[in-house]
């Protein structure tokens, strides 16, 4: 009697409670954070890192996933290496200390084309919670490899001074607006 009721629970189950979540591997060559924030009230600088690591899963049946994402803190890049040695310096990321920025997600919910995805931002060794708005989503297959991508551009804004980056502070602006477009490639 318990292995039918056991059977008909399973067949009385949503089929989309059996698939399994795709897991995917950010492509670094086509991964892009970056950052935008206030110059003295001047200008906005922008900036990028080359470096990004991670993993996406994407649970297509419950419009769920994960993120997972680790940036080579060393590889910032605003197009001029005296300033970028000097955002790499204990003044500001401190890379020889801390050399990895990274993102966990929490929770994530999509919905079509966009989703929210909540999780904790670790810059200098300081962890806090941050959601990211993920205004575009795409998977499918690459129409010229034909392998399966998923892709996300996410943006968020960071007070850099809760993650304890308060040099030039109130000058140098401390609202900070983190951009994330990342391709990850299934497998």
């Amino acid at each position: 009697m318990r292995n039918i009721l056991l059977i008909s629970t399973l067949f009385a189950m949503p089929m989309s409670s059996f698939a399994a979540a795709e897991t995917y591997t950010i492509d670094p060559t086509h991964t892009y954070p970056h950052f935008k924030i206030d110059h003295l009230g001047f200008s906005t600088l922008q900036g990028r890192f080359n470096s990004t690591k991670g993993k996406l899963t994407i649970d297509k049946a419950n419009n769920t996933g994960s993120v997972d994402i680790t940036i080579d803190a060393t590889s910032i890049d605003t197009a001029l290496k005296k300033r970028d040695e000097h955002l790499s310096s204990p003044d500001f990321l401190n890379v020889a200390e801390f050399p990895e920025i990274t993102y966990k997600s929490t929770k994530v919910v999509i919905n079509g084309t966009t989703a929210k995805v909540e999780g904790k931002l670790t810059i200098m060794g300081v962890t806090k919670p941050v959601s990211l708005n993920v205004v575009k989503m795409k998977c499918g297959e690459h129409p010229f490899n034909k392998k399966q991508v998923c892709g996300f551009d996410a943006t968020t804004t960071i007070k850099r001074s809760d993650f304890g980056v308060k040099y030039g502070l109130p000058a140098i602006g401390d609202e900070m607006q983190l951009i994330l477009e990342v391709e990850a490639v299934k497998g």
